[in-house]
């Protein structure tokens, strides 16, 4: 009997140490189909944190372009009205050399001048500035040949007479300067300035070209 019972506890002591076999094997399979799941999500999440950077990147990009398209809108909103007002520049202008060139009504001419200087610090205030074109080589960017005149100093290629200002609006480009450009030689004699000292005054300060109402 007792040898029974002894047989029947070592049986049992076999099963206890082999029956951990089956557990261990599905625990094993448990975790790596954990771990191949935690792999799969993790590149998930770092496929989507990189969607996330990338919108997060072009949604500060569209805040700068929105900011620079609305600060360009700001700066030029009133290119239209300067427009409109620089022929009231060039009459102002005109009258005041007319005057001095004449030797007439100098009192007149000073006040209109006084006009004409308070006008010109308006518009540069709106960012409105003059084109430096006298004495400067022709650069088609900013100016407009309309004539061609003899070199008296042997420079070609030179702005030597303005028959029209041109204007810059915050830097950019708004009216060319109009321009005689110097040549070495004259290739047509209608680019000659000639005529009395009255016509030649005329000819430094024409009038301005007015539009049709």
């Amino acid at each position: 009997m007792n040898q029974e019972s002894e047989e029947a506890k070592a049986s049992t002591r076999d099963d206890v140490q082999e029956s951990p076999v089956g557990p261990t094997a599905e625990l094993e399979s448990i975790i790596n189909t954990l771990q191949a799941d935690l792999k799969e999500r993790t590149a998930e999440r770092d496929s989507l944190n990189d969607r996330l950077l990338r919108l997060h990147a072009e949604f500060e990009n569209y805040k700068k372009r929105a900011a620079r398209d609305r600060s360009e809108f700001v700066r030029f909103a009133n290119e239209g009205l300067v427009l409109e007002l620089l022929p009231v520049v060039d009459s102002l202008e005109h009258a005041v050399a007319t005057a001095r060139c004449g030797g007439e009504a100098r009192g007149v001419a000073e006040g209109v001048d006084i006009i004409l200087r308070l006008f010109q610090t308006t518009l540069e205030k709106a960012g409105v500035k003059p084109i430096e074109a006298l004495g400067h080589e022709f650069d088609p960017n900013f100016h407009q040949a309309v004539a061609q005149v003899e070199s008296t100093d042997g420079r070609d290629n030179i702005a030597v007479e303005e028959v029209r200002k041109g204007y810059l609006l915050e830097g950019r480009l708004l009216r060319p300067a109009m321009v005689k450009v110097s040549q070495a030689k004259v290739l047509s004699s209608e680019f000659k300035v000639q005529g009395t000292e009255e016509d030649q005054c005329e000819t430094r300060n024409p009038r301005p070209e007015t539009s049709a109402p």
